[in-house]
């Protein structure tokens, strides 16, 4: 099965490279639905003018984003070097705390399809 999922130019770049080889989201309706071997296709945004395609590794879910960045080194998320700080502030740019209550995270281990 093929998700769509968008995904902004830093993000998509750490991928295309191979640094970042997890994907946060939170595990909604729609992330609930992903299975191990799946692809998912993201969009580039806000341009929409480029796609990439990975296969789904594994799947981890947490109650935080908090638990899920002291179970993954940072470098898993192209983010070496940063403060726990850092990490969940920049986290909360994109999801609310409320979000995360709702609906849990999850950690999606992808490999990128050239």
């Amino acid at each position: 099965m093929i998700h769509q999922m968008g995904l902004y130019g830093e993000y998509f770049k750490s991928i295309e490279e191979g640094k970042k080889k997890i994907e946060v989201r939170l595990n909604d309706e729609k992330r609930k639905k992903i299975k191990v071997g799946d692809t998912i296709e993201f969009i580039k945004v806000p341009e929409q003018d480029e796609t990439l395609q990975v296969e789904v590794t594994n799947l981890k879910i947490y109650d935080t984003f908090q638990a899920m960045y002291e179970d993954i080194p940072f470098q898993d998320f192209d983010c070496e070097g940063w403060t726990m700080e850092e990490m969940i502030d920049g986290t909360y740019e994109i999801y609310t705390p409320e979000q995360e209550k709702n609906w849990g995270t999850l950690a999606i281990t992808i490999k990128h399809l050239c």
